[in-house]
């Protein structure tokens, strides 16, 4: 299952049924789990720990040492879950020591061809990046997200569960959970209804978050009064709970 050409520092730790194909280099302090396939020309370095099922393609860059500036060879981290598929030239970066030292990546995500996380960000699961999206440091994208084409997200950045960004947006702001983005600056256009459908959210919750999201955005309120008028939706609908709870939480604001 490890090509004779591939190289696999004394330091490495490799799970069962690992493969790793020709001209990969494996660094010292990685962790792989059980059931990975690492394609050809893939360089993973450490501190990273990768879960198990994870399927890395050709050219893919992950453990590398982050382009802060800031950055002095610190033994910060890569932590990655279970099941994600990383695809060609794809390139996630370790954390610094001006956050948490780490960088986190969830289970059962996709990253296309040509994607970036940088340091110290904090994916979610089951998100998706088309290809060449990017997330600057410190971004949070939670469960679920889509990002589209292209599309770029400013650092510090905070992306709400389920929601979409669409392709060439770029974020500058926060994205509430549920919220569909479009333009650069990226600005709200839509709930993203139909990722809500095929998760499963009955439609009244949906017909909630739509109330929601024309209380944040159609109504002309300000924040405080948008929540104020959603109260009896937040009590009934966890999803509108959630955009609330986001809100009020968001450091940078929200796309406007």
């Amino acid at each position: 299952m490890i090509h004779s050409t591939a190289i696999i520092e004394p330091g490495a730790k490799l799970g069962n049924n690992v493969s790793v194909g020709p001209y990969s280099y494996i660094g010292n302090d990685v962790v792989i789990g059980d059931n990975c396939i690492i394609e050809s020309h893939v360089v993973v370095k450490g501190p990273s720990t990768i879960g198990a099922g994870n399927h890395i393609f050709q050219f893919a860059s992950v453990g590398e040492a982050c382009q802060d500036k800031k950055y002095n060879n610190e033994p910060t981290t890569l932590i990655m879950g279970d099941n994600n598929v990383i695809r060609e030239c794809a390139t996630i970066h370790r954390g610094t020591i001006q956050d948490q030292g780490v960088t986190k990546i969830g289970s059962n995500n996709l990253f296309m061809a040509y994607t970036h996380v940088a340091h110290d960000a904090v994916i979610g699961d089951n998100v998706i990046f088309a290809n060449n999206a990017s997330v600057a440091g410190h971004v949070h994208v939670g469960d679920w997200v889509i990002l589209g084409g292209n599309s770029g997200v400013h650092q510090f950045c905070k992306i709400g569960a389920h929601a979409f960004i669409g392709m060439y947006s770029g974020v500058n702001k926060d994205v509430p959970p549920f919220v569909t983005t479009i333009g650069m600056p990226a600005g709200p256009a839509a709930i993203n209804k139909e990722g809500m459908k095929r998760r499963g959210f009955e439609s009244d919750e949906i017909m909630a978050v739509r109330r929601a999201y024309k209380a944040f955005y159609r109504k002309s309120l300000g924040a405080e009064e948008a929540i104020e008028s959603l109260s009896e939706d937040a009590a009934k609908y966890p999803a509108v709970q959630l955009m609330i709870d986001f809100v009020k939480g968001s450091e940078r604001g929200i796309v406007r």
